[in-house]
């Protein structure tokens, strides 16, 4: 299939992202956007048609028509620092009639398990209530590190509880790991301490990621899948691929070991970054939705711990309804690694 997409030039481009080698330009976070793509066209999966029509054929479990690869990030576990920001956001929930948050988010230091964050649990239940699993990417940062809020050895018995139940468990990298061999493999040292066993999944903080030098520290690192590789500011196929694919670095002519599993709906591109209603966010996700399944693609859906409360949970439930009623393959990124090695080997080598 390499040789096939490399005799199309401007699809070649698009798949190995050669835009994003020659970028000086980067958003405040260091980042490649949407914005700043000659590609403007992310809401088809471009390549991934082009492969379809030159041979490419994908099975899936049990016959399933399409997959699912449901990820959340952890980055909070505790809302609200400050009585201040407890009371307003307890009086936000009063409004939206969410009477049960409100009355948790006051408390919930004195009864964790009134935390609406501490809700990994809840995840799960859901999840299994539309026959569905999927992946939990945890930071697990130091005191002096960025944006750190909790340790991660706090959740030594949740993560452990995760694993047990066959969801799956894996790093959530800070905001120096995606440029940074050491950092990965220290970050990476600490979750499996804490697990107990080798962690093979990943997704950086912020979507920070590097055309192709990440790849390339990950799967030197020892990650058997990336999961980050996906636009903040814009849902969509970033490099036209609706399906896993591994990466191929123009600097050293060769195939990356790792298998990218493309992000293309992150919670908070949908309604911070895109500022959509519910109803035009679900507009688009069901345009994608529908999509991925023409294509019998894999959509990977990024729903963090801290959107699982009120509309957006009802949000979330909405997508699970919808996939489990299409009769998709809803799972994690593991287990897409997992098929995605032992099945789909043979036929696509991309």
């Amino acid at each position: 299939m390499i040789e096939v997409l490399k005799q199309n030039k401007e699809l070649w481009d698009l798949f190995t992202k050669r835009e994003e080698y020659k970028s000086h330009i980067s958003d405040q976070y260091d980042r490649f956007p949407y914005y700043l793509s000659k590609h403007r066209n992310v809401l088809e999966p471009e390549v991934s048609k082009f492969l379809i029509e030159n041979g490419l054929t994908v099975e899936y479990p049990d016959g399933k028509n399409f997959a699912v690869c449901l990820t959340h990030d952890i980055d909070c576990i505790y809302p609200y620092p400050t009585k201040i920001s407890s009371m307003y956001n307890a009086a936000k929930s009063l409004k939206e009639r969410e009477i049960k948050n409100a009355f948790n988010i006051l408390f919930y230091k004195q009864k964790p398990k009134w935390n609406p964050w501490w809700n990994f649990n809840d995840i799960m239940a859901l999840e299994d209530k539309y026959g569905a699993k999927s992946s939990f990417y945890f930071l697990t940062l130091n005191k002096a590190d960025l944006d750190f809020g909790f340790r991660i050895e706090e959740l030594e018995h949740e993560i452990g509880n995760i694993a047990d139940k066959g969801w799956e468990v894996g790093l959530h990298g800070g905001h120096e790991a995606y440029n940074s061999l050491d950092v990965i493999k220290e970050k990476k040292k600490n979750l499996e301490q804490v697990l107990g066993k080798n962690v093979i999944g990943y997704r950086n903080h912020y979507l920070k990621f590097k055309v192709p030098d990440t790849w390339e520290l990950l799967s030197e690192t020892g990650f058997k899948y990336d999961t980050t590789f996906g636009y903040a500011d814009m849902v969509g196929f970033r490099n036209g691929m609706c399906h896993p694919f591994k990466p191929f670095n123009l600097d050293t002519n060769k195939v990356v070991d790792i298998l990218e599993i493309p992000l293309n709906i992150m919670d908070c591109t949908l309604f911070d970054y895109m500022k959509l209603d519910l109803k035009g966010a679900w507009e688009l996700t069901k345009m994608f939705i529908d999509t991925v399944e023409k294509h019998k693609g894999i959509i990977t859906i990024l729903w963090h711990n801290t959107y699982m409360v009120g509309e957006n949970l009802k949000f979330y439930e909405q997508i699970l309804k919808y996939c489990y009623e299409k009769n998709a393959w809803m799972t994690s990124g593991e287990e897409v690694w997992k098929w995605w090695s032992k099945y789909m080997r043979k036929r696509i080598t991309i």
